[in-house]
Order: C-alpha cells, then structure tokens, then sequence
C-alpha cells in the first residue's frame, strides 16, 4: 500500500466543477494547444486547492498535490502542478471574466431557481505583503484589515441575498466608496439586461446626485441604503409624533415619507444591548489606562504619547471622556492631569443606540420587507470572511497586476464552489456547512496497492477506502454517489523502497 492521499474531499470540488459546467466553459476559452496538459486543468488543481487548502502556487507544486488524488480524478500526472505552468495558467484567465459572470448566472437559475432582483452591493478591502512597485492598483488606503501599514487593492462586489455572486471589480487601493457604484450599475445592466432591481447597499456608498438618477423611472432601479445617523436628529419633530411599528419581536419601526422616498426608522432592543455593551467596554478599558497615567504621572511627552496610543484603541469610545492636559512646560500631576466621563453626552448616546435610519424609493413597500432586506447586508459581510479566513484571499505575494487579478479570480471561483454546495445543503441537510462537509469527507483517502506479477511487473490498483458509516449516510443525505473506482494498470517501474500507507481502513 503506497502514497495514501486525500480523495473524498477532492472528488467532491471536481463534483462542484462540473456541476457548474465550468469545465466547458474554460475548455472553450482556454484552448488546448502544444501544452501536454490542458490549461482548464491546471485552472481546476489552482481552485481546488483554494477551497480546500489554501496555499502558494509553490505550494501546490511542492506538496500539496501529491498529497491530493487529483492525478486520478482529473486523469493527469504531475506535469499539471509544474511550477511555471502554474503561473503561465494566472497569465490566460482575467481575460474571460465578464463571460464568466454570466455563465455563472444562468447555471445558478437553472440549479437552484436562484432570483436576481435584490443585489447587495459592499467593498473591502485585502493587503500585499512586501513592496509593491510593478502593480498600479497597490495603494494606500482606508484599510479595512486592520493594516495601514501595507499596500492594498479594494475589491467591489455585488451578490444575491442567497450569497450567488454577480460580479466584483479589483480597484485602486486609495479608491473613496463614493465614486464605484456608478460603474457596478452598468456593468450589471450591460451583463444581464435591464430589469427591475432592488439595490442594498451601507451608507457612504451612493452619492446624493447618483440616488436621483436611480429615482428616474426609466433607469428602473430601487435601492435601500443605511443613512447617518445624523439624518435622525435633522428629521426629529417628523418623528416624534408618529406610532412605533412593530415588525419583529425586537424591532420596530416608524415611517416617513419625504420628496418622493420613504424614510424608515429602525428601533432594535438587541442592537441597543450591543452597542452599549461594546461602547462601555472600550470606555471601561480606557479609564483604566488613564488611572494608570495619573497614578504613575510620566512627563508630559510620554503622557500624549499613551493618550495617542490609547485614543487608537479605544476608538470612538475616547470622545465621552472630557480630559484636562498639562500646557507645555508644565509639569504633570494630579491637578494638571485630570479626566471625567461626560455623563450627559454618553446617556444621549446611549439613548440614540439601537436606532438606525433607511431610505428608499420604494415607497409603498411593506416597512418588514424593506428592514428584512437590509440586514441582508450581514450576508456579504459573511462573504468577504469567507474569502479572507477560509480561501485565504490575503495576504497577497504575487507582484505582478495581472497575476493579482488571477489570485482574486481563482478565489472567487472557489467561493462559487463553495456557495454552490451551502445552497445544495439547504435542500438536502441545513444543519450542515460546507466547511464541515468537506472536512468530513477527507476521512476518505485513495491508495495505490502494488500487486507483483509473475513477468516481473507491477499491477497497480488505485483504490479509495471505504467510508465510515457517519460518511456514508451523509452521501446518502445529499444524493451523491462516489464514482466506481479507477482502472487498474501495468507498469514495469518498481515501487519506492518504502511504502507510504495511508491512516484508513
């Protein structure tokens, strides 16, 4: 028994592969030409490893596809993970990707009947690891990682309240929110058509001059977007005499219609409880570092240089503390360093929590759809980890600009896989996550078993393992069926000296 490797998992992502059909629409547009192997096969080794184990191109080469049974399912040998031909694969791809949208769109409608009218719009953002001189997009910006101190493109996406992508832009790392909106509009009516479309989005994405336009009735477009927070005090007396409606156990929600919108005032008791909870302890953990300062009375520089380091942290949190410093040349004690909690600011504060205000188009639209809808925007937030945590999206090494977009690419395409099974288990078994699917079938492992023939010879038997009881009910549950297993075959090669058996029965 030799070189036991992982199968189950890999056998479903190939399944996820041709579900999607992707294999004839890369076969298409990645023709095969001199190359012994056919690039929409490297294409499908670089995105199976993005689902399943995220690494380098130069990991993939390295190690991780012989640990991997792709050579069986895939019907290739170890020419396809060659480290050049890896890379020279991110050089044919970005290239397709406007096709590749639609492709995905219409094998979506026909798989899960999934509907296009309300699209959730967002931006975030992902770092570059070292300098970052060949590629024009790495800059810096507002770092939605936590990482001003590296470079960074923006990424632009668009996706169903279901999580099925419609399409994402790589943009300038310094690129403001305002400004993208406008080209995703077209882009979306140039790919799938005019139609009527709801648009959520947060606040700080649409302009004031683009929400106009998207209210002309020939652009047939809706949108829902957060507004701040400021826009509630700006239309208080309107509010104050109109009655709470209730659309959930927690949630509330007043009306009110102004210049052709519908304003909506969302009131969350949980939402409240969260904020207050994470204000007080930002607000707690800071009084402590201020005690410490007082107590220790350092010299006026090193005094701001720990206010600075603690105002970072305690982020927002910092402006109910009302603080007394030293004057320059003054020294630091008690009487000179003092602080206070603004107590009257913080209960208006705490008062306004909870409380966040929508605007819409859609003027006679049901107040329980239009919130329903908006929290939705938790959905693509859960896309973007996704895509940073599970696909390890970041950080990225590569430094050339095409081959950045083809990193991202390769990402995305793992993240349509990824979708495609979480909507199969709602039908099939909602309890489980695709995370733990695939965790589970890596339990089943493929084998080479060397059989020596009398001509002197190997019969070569490649064969999976039997899976577990606990596996194969879980095939049964989502209507799979593993493939026979492969053809054996001769070779004359003997085996390595020492035997690789894998961990199954």
């Amino acid at each position: 028994l030799r070189r036991g490797r992982a199968f189950g998992n890999c056998w479903l992502a190939c399944e996820l592969w041709r579900q999607l059909d992707l294999d004839g629409f890369w076969q298409q547009r990645l023709p095969q030409g001199r190359e012994a192997v056919a690039w929409e096969k490297v294409l499908q080794v670089l995105v199976v490893n993005r689902l399943i184990d995220p690494g380098s191109e130069w990991r993939v080469h390295r190690q991780w596809f012989l640990t991997s049974a792709l050579d069986e399912l895939l019907g290739v040998d170890f020419a396809v993970a060659e480290k050049d031909r890896l890379y020279r694969c991110l050089d044919r791809l970005v290239a397709h990707k406007r096709d590749l949208f639609a492709w995905l769109w219409q094998k979506w409608a026909d798989l899960f009947h999934a509907d296009f009218e309300v699209l959730l719009y967002d931006l975030t953002s992902t770092y570059f690891e070292g300098e970052m001189d060949e590629a024009p997009k790495a800059k810096r910006g507002y770092s939605r990682d936590g990482r001003p101190d590296c470079v960074q493109v923006v990424i632009a996406l668009v996706i169903t309240p279901d999580g099925f992508p419609l399409a994402y832009e790589v943009l300038d790392g310094n690129t403001s929110d305002r400004t993208t909106l406008r080209q995703f509009l077209d882009t979306i009516e140039q790919t799938y058509g005019k139609a009527r479309r709801t648009w959520v989005m947060d606040r700080g994405i649409p302009t004031e001059a683009l929400l106009a336009e998207m209210r002309d009735p020939s652009r047939q477009m809706a949108y829902l977007v957060g507004t701040p927070k400021g826009k509630i005090t700006q239309y208080e007396r309107q509010w104050l005499d109109l009655p709470w409606q209730k659309v959930r156990d927690s949630v509330e929600v007043k009306l009110f219609e102004q210049s052709g919108e519908l304003y909506v005032l969302a009131k969350s008791d949980g939402r409240q409880r969260k904020e207050i909870a994470i204000r007080r302890k930002r607000l707690v953990r800071l009084l402590r570092k201020l005690r410490a300062m007082r107590r220790s009375l350092p010299s006026r520089d090193r005094l701001l240089m720990r206010i600075g380091a603690a105002k970072t942290e305690a982020g927002r949190a910092f402006g109910f503390v009302e603080m007394h410093l030293p004057a320059a040349g003054q020294p630091v004690t008690r009487e000179s360093f003092r602080f206070q909690v603004a107590t009257r600011k913080l209960k208006a504060a705490e008062q306004r929590d909870g409380h966040y205000l929508l605007r819409s188009n859609l003027t006679g639209e049901d107040p329980a759809v239009l919130w329903s809808r908006y929290v939705q925007l938790t959905h693509i937030e859960a896309v973007f980890r996704t895509l940073k945590s599970d696909l390890g999206i970041r950080p990225i090494y590569h430094h050339l600009q095409h081959r950045i977009d083809a990193h991202i690419l390769i990402a995305f395409l793992a993240y349509c896989l990824q979708v495609t099974l979480k909507n199969r288990l709602m039908r099939h078994a909602p309890g489980l996550t695709p995370t733990a699917v695939l965790e589970t079938l890596a339990a089943i492992h493929m084998i080479d078993v060397w059989i020596p023939t009398v001509d002197g010879r190997w019969l070569v038997l490649p064969r999976y393992t039997r899976p577990e009881k606990d596996v194969s009910l879980l095939l049964q549950q989502l209507d799979l069926h593993l493939p026979a297993q492969p053809p054996p075959r001769i070779t004359g090669q003997a085996p390595s000296a020492q035997p690789v058996v894998a961990a199954a029965r």
